[in-house]
Protein backbone atom coordinates (compact mmCIF):
# COMPACT_ATOMS: atom_id res chain seq x y z
CA UNK A 1 0.00 0.00 0.00
CA UNK A 2 1.49 3.54 -0.98
CA UNK A 3 1.02 5.82 2.61
CA UNK A 4 1.43 9.38 2.14
CA UNK A 5 3.18 11.06 5.27
CA UNK A 6 2.46 14.51 5.01
CA UNK A 7 4.47 17.01 6.39
CA UNK A 8 5.30 20.64 6.48
CA UNK A 9 8.56 21.77 5.25
CA UNK A 10 10.11 22.28 8.40
CA UNK A 11 8.62 21.62 11.76
CA UNK A 12 7.92 17.98 12.17
CA UNK A 13 9.26 16.36 15.28
CA UNK A 14 11.65 13.72 13.66
CA UNK A 15 11.42 10.65 15.81
CA UNK A 16 7.42 10.59 14.89
CA UNK A 17 8.03 10.92 11.18
CA UNK A 18 11.33 8.75 11.07
CA UNK A 19 9.80 5.22 13.29
CA UNK A 20 6.21 5.64 11.28
CA UNK A 21 8.03 5.29 8.18
CA UNK A 22 10.43 2.51 9.21
CA UNK A 23 7.29 0.86 10.45
CA UNK A 24 5.49 0.85 7.21
CA UNK A 25 8.66 -0.09 5.25
CA UNK A 26 9.27 -2.99 7.35
CA UNK A 27 5.65 -4.03 6.68
CA UNK A 28 6.17 -4.19 2.57
CA UNK A 29 3.82 -0.87 2.45
CA UNK A 30 5.39 2.41 0.18
CA UNK A 31 5.65 5.20 2.33
CA UNK A 32 5.77 8.42 0.44
CA UNK A 33 6.61 12.24 1.84
CA UNK A 34 4.46 14.40 0.50
CA UNK A 35 5.05 18.69 1.58
CA UNK A 36 3.56 21.71 0.41
CA UNK A 37 6.98 22.39 -1.18
CA UNK A 38 9.16 20.52 -3.08
CA UNK A 39 12.84 19.84 -2.23
CA UNK A 40 13.28 18.68 1.31
CA UNK A 41 11.45 19.14 4.60
CA UNK A 42 13.71 20.08 7.88
CA UNK A 43 12.66 17.65 10.68
CA UNK A 44 13.41 19.20 14.76
CA UNK A 45 14.40 17.27 17.74
CA UNK A 46 12.09 19.29 19.84
CA UNK A 47 12.88 22.57 19.31
CA UNK A 48 16.73 21.99 17.73
CA UNK A 49 16.96 20.81 13.93
CA UNK A 50 17.71 17.25 12.81
CA UNK A 51 17.91 15.89 9.51
CA UNK A 52 16.57 16.38 6.20
CA UNK A 53 14.50 14.53 4.21
CA UNK A 54 13.69 14.41 0.15
CA UNK A 55 9.97 15.53 -1.03
CA UNK A 56 8.23 12.69 -3.11
CA UNK A 57 5.39 14.42 -4.07
CA UNK A 58 3.59 18.18 -3.43
CA UNK A 59 0.16 18.33 -1.66
CA UNK A 60 -1.72 19.94 -4.83
CA UNK A 61 -0.36 17.94 -7.37
CA UNK A 62 -0.67 14.61 -5.16
CA UNK A 63 -3.90 13.15 -5.05
CA UNK A 64 -5.92 10.93 -1.53
CA UNK A 65 -7.35 8.63 -4.16
CA UNK A 66 -3.31 7.25 -4.81
CA UNK A 67 -2.56 6.52 -1.19
CA UNK A 68 -4.40 3.69 0.76
CA UNK A 69 -3.48 5.39 3.93
CA UNK A 70 -2.02 8.98 5.30
CA UNK A 71 -0.10 9.08 8.43
CA UNK A 72 0.36 12.73 10.33
CA UNK A 73 3.23 13.16 12.26
CA UNK A 74 3.28 15.54 14.67
CA UNK A 75 5.70 18.42 16.22
CA UNK A 76 4.10 21.83 17.11
CA UNK A 77 5.12 23.47 14.03
CA UNK A 78 4.54 20.99 11.51
CA UNK A 79 0.62 20.87 12.26
CA UNK A 80 0.24 24.68 13.00
CA UNK A 81 1.52 25.43 9.03
CA UNK A 82 -0.18 22.37 7.49
CA UNK A 83 -3.51 24.24 8.80
CA UNK A 84 -2.58 27.26 7.81
CA UNK A 85 -2.50 25.83 3.57
CA UNK A 86 -5.97 24.94 2.02
CA UNK A 87 -4.15 22.59 -0.36
CA UNK A 88 -2.81 20.39 2.74
CA UNK A 89 -6.66 21.06 4.49
CA UNK A 90 -7.91 19.37 1.35
CA UNK A 91 -5.78 16.90 1.41
CA UNK A 92 -6.27 15.59 4.53
CA UNK A 93 -10.32 15.97 4.24
CA UNK A 94 -10.23 13.67 0.86
CA UNK A 95 -8.68 10.73 2.80
CA UNK A 96 -11.91 11.14 5.26
CA UNK A 97 -14.22 11.59 2.16
CA UNK A 98 -12.80 8.70 0.26
CA UNK A 99 -13.03 6.78 3.50
CA UNK A 100 -9.31 5.89 3.64
CA UNK A 101 -7.94 5.35 7.00
CA UNK A 102 -5.55 8.55 8.96
CA UNK A 103 -3.03 7.97 11.61
CA UNK A 104 -1.89 11.24 13.54
CA UNK A 105 0.06 11.55 16.29
CA UNK A 106 0.67 14.57 18.61
CA UNK A 107 -0.18 17.77 17.55
CA UNK A 108 -1.26 16.61 14.24
CA UNK A 109 -5.01 16.73 14.91
CA UNK A 110 -4.94 20.46 14.71
CA UNK A 111 -4.80 19.72 11.07
CA UNK A 112 -7.39 17.47 11.48
CA UNK A 113 -9.60 20.06 13.04
CA UNK A 114 -8.95 22.72 10.53
CA UNK A 115 -10.19 20.38 7.91
CA UNK A 116 -13.53 19.76 10.32
CA UNK A 117 -13.41 16.07 10.44
CA UNK A 118 -12.90 15.54 14.19
CA UNK A 119 -16.80 16.21 14.86
CA UNK A 120 -18.77 13.13 16.53
CA UNK A 121 -15.01 11.18 16.73
CA UNK A 122 -12.72 9.84 19.47
CA UNK A 123 -9.46 10.77 19.45
CA UNK A 124 -6.20 11.19 21.37
CA UNK A 125 -3.35 13.98 20.96
CA UNK A 126 -0.71 16.17 23.08
CA UNK A 127 -2.95 17.08 26.24
CA UNK A 128 -2.43 20.77 24.86
CA UNK A 129 -4.94 20.21 21.82
CA UNK A 130 -7.73 18.41 23.93
CA UNK A 131 -9.99 21.83 23.88
CA UNK A 132 -9.52 22.38 20.36
CA UNK A 133 -10.59 18.78 19.69
CA UNK A 134 -14.29 19.91 22.13
CA UNK A 135 -14.52 22.60 20.81
CA UNK A 136 -14.28 20.97 17.02
CA UNK A 137 -17.28 18.42 17.84
CA UNK A 138 -14.56 15.81 19.23
CA UNK A 139 -14.12 13.62 22.04
CA UNK A 140 -10.58 13.68 23.55
CA UNK A 141 -9.56 11.00 25.77
CA UNK A 142 -6.47 10.45 27.21
CA UNK A 143 -5.19 6.83 25.67
CA UNK A 144 -1.89 5.84 24.61
CA UNK A 145 -3.78 5.21 20.80
CA UNK A 146 -7.17 5.41 20.22
CA UNK A 147 -8.66 3.57 16.64
CA UNK A 148 -12.31 5.35 16.17
CA UNK A 149 -14.41 4.10 13.93
CA UNK A 150 -16.96 6.57 14.11
CA UNK A 151 -17.28 8.13 10.82
CA UNK A 152 -16.33 7.40 7.30
CA UNK A 153 -12.90 5.74 7.64
CA UNK A 154 -10.53 4.97 10.91
CA UNK A 155 -8.90 7.26 12.79
CA UNK A 156 -6.11 6.39 14.95
CA UNK A 157 -4.26 9.12 17.19
CA UNK A 158 -1.72 8.79 19.60
CA UNK A 159 -0.49 11.34 22.67
CA UNK A 160 3.00 11.54 22.18
CA UNK A 161 6.70 9.92 21.05
CA UNK A 162 6.60 7.73 24.07
CA UNK A 163 3.35 6.13 22.40
CA UNK A 164 4.95 5.23 18.83
CA UNK A 165 5.07 1.46 19.37
CA UNK A 166 1.73 1.09 20.16
CA UNK A 167 0.84 3.60 17.64
CA UNK A 168 3.14 1.93 14.72
CA UNK A 169 0.99 -1.31 15.94
CA UNK A 170 -2.05 0.02 15.75
CA UNK A 171 -1.82 1.94 12.26
CA UNK A 172 -0.25 -0.89 10.83
CA UNK A 173 -3.24 -2.84 11.43
CA UNK A 174 -5.67 -1.09 10.67
CA UNK A 175 -3.90 -0.32 7.37
CA UNK A 176 -3.36 -3.86 6.40
CA UNK A 177 -6.97 -4.48 7.37
CA UNK A 178 -7.78 -1.57 4.18
CA UNK A 179 -5.02 -3.76 1.65
CA UNK A 180 -6.91 -7.45 2.22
Amino acid sequence: MRIAFLTAPEGVEQVELTEPWQAAKDAGHEPVLVSTRSGEIQAFNHLDKADTFPVDEVVGEAAAGSFGALVLPGGVANPDFLRMDGKAVSFVKDFFEQGRPVAAICHAPWTLVEADVVRGRELTSWPSLRTDIRNAGGTWVDEQVKICDHGTNKLITSRKPDDLKAFCDAFLHVFSEGAG
